[in-house]
């Protein structure tokens, strides 16, 4: 059973790697090409509105879906996965906004801020700080004891 777990928590990884290795085919986002140039006097691309909102909340979902995953199959609690799932949804709620602000003022707000916060909306950062929050917080309780 082990095994497979573990399986599983491969596969949610390779799951997050794909949304990253085919973000070019699978979602609408114009400024891939604007931020990988890393040229702040790049011209600002032309977009839809719409569909840049629609893509960035798929891509959100697939990577919501696959970072359950992985914290369901590392912990075996789904209690834990399910508030996994409530943070990751709130960090998206905060830095999605902005994000779509700085969209609107062109970046004005700074180059590098708006980099940042595109990589919050796009990226599943915040896995990276759940599973050693709930490593250690599975571990404190089993010291309690």
């Amino acid at each position: 059973m082990k095994v497979l777990n573990w399986f599983l928590v491969f596969l949610g990884i390779s799951g997050l790697v794909a949304v990253r290795v085919f973000e070019d085919q699978l979602f609408y986002d114009p400024f891939l090409n604007f931020f990988h140039e890393a040229n702040k006097h790049a011209l600002f691309p032309d977009f839809d509105w719409a569909k840049l909102f629609v893509g960035h909340l798929f891509r959100f979902s697939l990577n919501l879906f696959f970072s359950a995953v992985v914290v369901q199959f590392v912990f075996k609690n789904k209690r834990w996965t399910f508030q996994a799932a409530i943070l990751i949804t709130i960090v998206f709620a905060i830095t999605f906004p902005i994000y779509l602000y700085c969209v609107h003022t062109r970046f004005e707000i700074g180059y590098l801020f708006s980099f940042y916060m595109r990589r919050f909306v796009i990226q599943p950062l915040i896995l990276l700080l759940i599973i050693p929050m709930f490593y250690y917080r599975e571990h404190w309780t089993d010291l309690k004891t």
